[in-house]
């Protein structure tokens, strides 16, 4: 029920703000043609601005429009009995590649609708760390790794695993991902905070439910010159790297700890072989973090009137809970609950990042 109401809800949120982007565009494009909007460079100006925004959304709109008139041609011709059974399989062919159709062109057009972040073209950094539940939480943390790898892959993303903390069969008490491309921070932005995860361990005899949680942190890396680190405030060691249960990678100091006085961040990295190329990665993730405590503690001092809007929006703060028994993730921000645990998993997070991608321009009332 709730996932019916969540799309309706949804739905026609997006058909209003749609179709008044579209009025608009319509309204521009007479006012442009006015004798005495003609004779005001500067208002020509405004106007074409205000046009070229929305351009893509009406055009869109337009696309939209046509084929929905397509489909319903279509299924008038399914509805006819005095239709063939060659014919009728043909159109229920058809409806069904429009209707695939029409769900692209939404997906769009949130898109265009959510205000942008010029961040969000931007690489970025996904921190995983096990939390609350020992060794089934490092499980699940190496879990979401490999979800949000297959996820990052569905988007042609690359991603590069620069610290890793393993436990063993799987498992990671912290792992660190960079993952780099076009628009890399705008697809994982929304999954910062706290996963709950409630599933009968391999290790449990008596098929008890324990839940546990893992936190994930996402920061979008920034330029050299978007934060100015001193290198007179930077301790740098080398040692040899290490794997699972402390056997040797390599015999030489290839890997890099990096640590910030004034701060405090602390960043180790020994992925690659090469020290210079270990310390190059190291220094990436901790422009990153600095600029990253910097904007928590901006953020910390308007969390009062953030938090009626979204939440406390502290890492603190359950966002996600993945029930295995009933395959079910449920996105507590948004009240979005989707009984595909298994596909998801598997990086097919579309549903959830679209969904949270919608609330963002529409900011519907969250269902707990």
């Amino acid at each position: 029920m709730a996932d019916t109401h969540t799309a309706d809800r949804k739905e026609s949120l997006l058909s209003a703000k749609w179709r008044a982007a579209a009025h608009r565009y319509e309204e521009l494009n007479k006012q442009l043609a006015e004798r005495s909007v003609l004779s005001q460079p500067e208002l020509i100006h405004k106007l074409n601005k205000e046009r070229t925004q929305i351009e893509a959304l009406a055009q869109l709109f337009s696309s939209y429009q046509e084929t929905l008139r397509q489909l319903e041609q279509t299924e008038d011709m399914l509805g006819d009995p005095t239709a063939g059974a060659d014919l009728q399989k043909l159109a229920s062919e058809e409806a069904s590649v429009l209707q695939d159709r029409l769900q692209e062109m939404e997906g769009r057009a949130w898109e265009l609708l959510v205000p942008k972040d010029p961040r969000d073209e931007h690489n970025t950094f996904v921190e995983i760390r096990a939390g609350t539940g020992g060794g089934e939480a490092a499980l699940f943390a190496g879990d979401l790794l490999r979800m949000y790898v297959k996820y990052a892959e569905k988007k042609r993303l690359h991603v590069d695993v620069v610290e890793a903390n393993e436990t063993g069969i799987g498992g990671y008490k912290e792992v660190i991902m960079l993952v780099e491309g076009s628009g890399a921070y705008g697809r994982f932005k929304q999954e910062s905070g706290v996963h709950r995860v409630q599933r009968v361990p391999v290790t449990e005899a008596s098929g008890r439910i324990h839940t546990s949680t893992v936190t994930v942190a996402v920061m979008p890396e920034v330029d050299e010159i978007d934060v100015h680190i001193d290198p007179k405030d930077l301790s740098i060691d080398t040692f040899c790297a290490s794997g699972p249960g402390g056997q040797s990678v390599n015999t030489t100091y290839s890997a890099v700890r990096i640590t910030h006085a004034p701060t405090g961040v602390v960043v180790t990295c020994q992925d690659e072989r090469s020290q210079l190329k270990n310390r190059a990665k190291a220094m990436r993730t901790l422009r990153a973090r600095i600029v990253e405590a910097e904007r928590a503690k901006q953020e910390a001092e308007i969390a009062q009137n953030r938090r009626a809007q979204v939440g406390t929006g502290e890492r603190s703060e359950k966002i996600r809970t993945y029930n295995f028994p009933q395959n079910r993730v449920t996105d507590h921000r948004i009240g979005l609950t989707v009984h595909k645990l298994d596909q998801v998993l598997e990086g097919n997070l579309e549903e959830i990042v679209d969904a949270l991608r919608a609330a963002q321009t529409s900011q519907p009332p969250t269902e707990r």
